[in-house]
């Protein structure tokens, strides 16, 4: 099935050039056509995630050789929550009026088009959305909550690794000693949540504001890195496991507190340059690239409607006013996720 005939336009963020967010730019653009196995959502909000502004920069920050190209103009994002207006052939288990959230079509490269007020999705990235909480908490889970899970439980999927040779295998939690750094982001906050409801005990690092905040998430030690370094804190020391949503060039620094046989996870693994020490201790380097997964979804998404597993929201937006969303996020210490409200 294609849209419905009296459907042609509808209002988008897309971009035809790349830079900051004075790019992005509401407008009209063609309703998408279904392909079989597709899902016309009616977005009703859309979660904001570092790729959203990596596509918006052009991907400047990765080597140039890396660089996709992508044909402009384009609509970013991937993360929604809404409604079905629409099932191709070859749909099951999703039928119009159902309510449902995913993360659509990743890792692509401008096909997610999430900023929208209508997405097709493919079938496979999408899981009904929990009754208990609005389009807002569901629309800012899936990236955030799928890069923890396939991170800590299970990664569910056979892909090669883009970031290493290996593939990534998570490690058992429970009664294990984990950090998070960066706990109080997107990742950070549900990592934390999902790593304590596999029986870890949790030290979080953030920002000393944070503090309160990552306890009611069930942090059992929190280290302020505003105070001093947080590998040299006493809570880091003889670790199992640290979960680095930060990443990059200084992830290295956490490779001292963990124990012989123990596990660095830095979710930005690029500029990493810490193997030789981490051979020398022993300890296991991995990084995954987190993917659409609707069955792992639907996993997370009882564990929301359980309130197990809760999402915070630090701010929302109009579709409208995404330039105003993307400058939030430039200024960083974000507590949870930032939220695009549709319609």
């Amino acid at each position: 099935m294609t849209r419905p005939k009296s459907m042609k336009t509808m209002k988008a963020i897309r971009l035809h050039a790349f830079g900051g967010p004075e790019v992005l730019r509401h407008e009209d653009a063609p309703v998408p056509e279904l392909k079989p196995g597709e899902v016309l959502v009616r977005v009703r909000a859309a979660g904001i995630n570092p790729p959203d502004w990596y596509l918006r920069e052009g991907y400047k920050a990765l080597p140039a050789d890396w660089r996709p190209a992508v044909p402009l103009p384009v609509i970013p994002g991937s993360d929604v929550s809404g409604v079905v207006e629409a099932v191709a052939a070859g749909v099951h288990g999703f039928a119009v009026g159902d309510e449902v959230f995913g993360m659509v079509r990743f890792p692509s490269y401008g096909e997610s088009a999430a900023y929208a007020e209508y997405v097709a999705a493919p079938a496979s990235d999408l899981a009904l959305k929990p009754a208990g909480i609005d389009h807002v908490h569901a629309a800012a889970a899936p990236m955030a909550a799928l890069t923890a899970w396939q991170f800590l439980v299970e990664l569910g999927h056979d892909h090669a690794n883009p970031l290493q040779p290996h593939r990534h295998r998570p490690v058992p939690l429970e009664g294990k000693k984990v950090l998070v750094n960066g706990a109080a982001g997107g990742v950070g906050h549900l990592a934390l949540q999902l790593a304590k409801w596999k029986g870890a005990h949790v030290v979080a690092v953030a920002s000393g504001g944070q503090a309160a905040f990552l306890r009611e998430m069930g942090a059992d030690a929190f280290i302020d890195y505003t105070q001093g370094a947080p590998e040299e804190a006493e809570a880091a020391r003889d670790l199992d496991l640290v979960l680095d949503t930060l990443g990059g060039a200084t992830a290295s620094r956490f490779l001292r507190t963990l124990k012989r046989g123990g596990a660095l996870f830095p979710v930005f693994p690029l500029g990493f340059s810490g193997a030789e020490e981490a051979a020398e201790r022993g300890v296991v380097v991995s990084a995954t690239q987190v993917r659409s997964n609707g069955q792992q979804l639907a996993s997370l998404g009882r564990l929301l409607e359980a309130g197990t597993l809760r999402v915070a929201i630090d701010s929302s937006f109009a579709l409208a006013d995404a330039q105003q969303a993307h400058a939030r996020a430039a200024r960083g210490h974000i507590r949870g996720k930032i939220v695009l409200t549709v319609g």
